[in-house]
Order: C-alpha cells, then sequence, then structure tokens
C-alpha cells in the first residue's frame, strides 16, 4: 500500500514540475518582454479589426471538418466491433473529446468511446483507438519530417553539415519505422505482449491486427486529410495575426511544430497546451518572425479546435450519463 502511495505520489510530483517548467518556459519566452500584455493587446486588437478578420471566421468553419475527418476514421475503425452510424462516431469522438481535455496526453479519449459502444467487447476498441492515433502519428511524422528537413537544410548546413546528415537519416528511419509499424501491426501487438507489465493488455490490443492494407490506408488518406485541415487552420491564423511568409516557411513551420509537438513527451493537463507554443515560437522565430504574433495563432488553434468543441461536447457527456442512470434505474 505504501509503495503505490509512493509511485502515484512522484508520479503526480513529476507532472506538476514537467508542467511547471513548461508553463515557466513559455512564460519566459513569450513574456519578459517590457510592456509585453499591451503589446499583446495591440496584437489581438489589431487582428480583430483588421479587413482579413474573416479568415477567423474560416478557420473556425473548419472545424466540423476537422472532427469529421476524425469521426470518419472512428467509424472505420469502430466496425470490427460494431456497426455505427457517422453521427454516432461523431458523437462518441466529441465525448472522447471532452474527457481527453482534462486527462494527459487524451487519455479520455478512450474512455469516452468506449462508454458511447454497446458491444460486450468494447473493451477491445482500445487497441481500435489506438491505431486511429497512430495513423494521425504516422501522417505528423510524415509530413513533419520534411517541415524540419526544411529547417535543418536552410540553418545548419552550412555549421553542421555532420549533425545535419545524421539528422536527415534519423528522420528518414523514423519514416520508415512507422510506416511498417503501421502495416504490421501484430508487431507492435507482440512488442506489447514481450513487455511483462503491459502482457495484461494484449487482450485488447489483438483487434489492431485486424485490419488489411486497404482499410489502413483508407485510415492514413483519411488522417492526412484531417492533418491539412489543421495545417491550413493554423497557416490562416498566423496570416490573421501579421506573419508574413512565404508559402513554403507557412508549411514547413506548421508542420515543424505539429511534429515536435507529437514527437515530445507531455504530461500537460490542457491537452499538451505548451509544447506546441514553444515549438512555434521556436521554429517561426528562426524565420524572423515576432513570437507574440506565433503565440496568438497557436493558442488561437487550441481554443478553436479543442478548448470549444470539448465545451460543445460536454452536452454529449451528460447525455451519455443521463443514459446511463436511466440504464441503472431500468
Amino acid at each position: 500500500m505504501n509503495i503505490t502511495r509512493n509511485r502515484r505520489f512522484l508520479l503526480l510530483a513529476g507532472k506538476v514540475v514537467v508542467v511547471a517548467l513548461t508553463l515557466g518556459l513559455l512564460y519566459q519566452a513569450a513574456f519578459t518582454a517590457p510592456d509585453t500584455f499591451l503589446t499583446w493587446r495591440g496584437i489581438v486588437r489589431h487582428a480583430w479589426g483588421s479587413p482579413l478578420r474573416p479568415l477567423l471566421l474560416l478557420t473556425a468553419a473548419l472545424i466540423p471538418l476537422n472532427w469529421g475527418f476524425e469521426a470518419r476514421k472512428w467509424q472505420l475503425l469502430g466496425q470490427k466491433i460494431e456497426q455505427m452510424t457517422f453521427l454516432r462516431a461523431y458523437r462518441a469522438v466529441m465525448v472522447g473529446l471532452t474527457l481527453g481535455f482534462i486527462t494527459p496526453n487524451r487519455l479520455g479519449d478512450y474512455a469516452g468511446r468506449v462508454l458511447e459502444l454497446k458491444s460486450r467487447e468494447r473493451l477491445e476498441a482500445i487497441g481500435a483507438i489506438f491505431m486511429g492515433r497512430f495513423c494521425q502519428l504516422v501522417a505528423t511524422v510524415l509530413v513533419g519530417s520534411l517541415g524540419l528537413g526544411y529547417f535543418i537544410l536552410r540553418f545548419y548546413w552550412e555549421l553542421y553539415p555532420a549533425a545535419c546528415v545524421s539528422a536527415i537519416l534519423l528522420l528518414l528511419a523514423l519514416n520508415v519505422l512507422v510506416v511498417l509499424l503501421l502495416y504490421n501491426a501484430s508487431a507492435m501487438v507482440a512488442l506489447v505482449a514481450a513487455i511483462g507489465p503491459l502482457r495484461r493488455f494484449v487482450p485488447y490490443l489483438s483487434i489492431m491486427s485486424a485490419y488489411g492494407t486497404p482499410e489502413l490506408s483508407r485510415l492514413l488518406v483519411l488522417s492526412l486529410g484531417r492533418y491539412t485541415v489543421f495545417l491550413l487552420q493554423f497557416i490562416l491564423l498566423l496570416v490573421l495575426f501579421g506573419v508574413q511568409l512565404r508559402p513554403i516557411e507557412y508549411v514547413s513551420g506548421v508542420s515543424g511544430t505539429f511534429f515536435l509537438k507529437s514527437v515530445v513527451p507531455s504530461v500537460s493537463l490542457l491537452s499538451d497546451l505548451g509544447v506546441r507554443e514553444l515549438s512555434a515560437m521556436y521554429l517561426f522565430g528562426l524565420l524572423g518572425q515576432a513570437r507574440l504574433q506565433v503565440l496568438s495563432a497557436s493558442l488561437s488553434l487550441w481554443l478553436l479546435n479543442i478548448a470549444v468543441p470539448s465545451a460543445v461536447g460536454l452536452l454529449f457527456v451528460l447525455r451519455l450519463r443521463l443514459a446511463a442512470r436511466k440504464g441503472v434505474a431500468a
């Protein structure tokens, strides 16, 4: 009992330290300059009064499409467990989004989607959800590697050619690895089975081996579609907040930001808020852009795509709880 409590305490302490460190770095990077808050207020006011304000409305209009891609992915993934309509899959995604909002690395997403299923075998959905998230990671790695490659060749090649070659080879190896794992899910299941403490989860992950190459390819295309919407939203917000770059710089900066956000471990209680912002300010800082403008765009992206839909998802969570109570009463 004491050992368990000590582990929980150490885990909680570790999370607090990491979150505090992230927020501290974010504050130091963006808010240590004089009159920062006045400057930021001016940036927001200028963006809201700008002729480009319709870009904000366009970004908001893309939110349902963003999560629509994810809902379609879940509909295809969930068919191995039970049939579901697109609208039901969309509702499950919204419930998962809301529950994942308050958990590190969006772990609550698993619980939300599982609770929306009716099948007695619904715990097998854990493997299906993981497969969907892994497909999205593959899309992020594939496109993000190109973005980081642009920064490596442009800013570091002349100074550190040997290190750049190593970094590019590492990115290529990572791309090959994630694609091979995607199309050979049984290898991932075997890897989990080889790790003693994780072996008990194998029954819930075995469904990953049931997806064939055509299904995985469709899921990857949908993941790339959602990635494209997300990327376009970020670029629109950057333009709105006055970040002026060439198209290749927009795409490279955003894709590199998404890559770093996905591969850097995070225990943030606010859906990885902080990791993306630090990554964006670093990469766009290399391109000579003001940190506050980039930060404003990044925070707006988080607000529109995560915070607002999570609030909407509360309606579905309340409905889920009411349905559960009715089931108990019956």
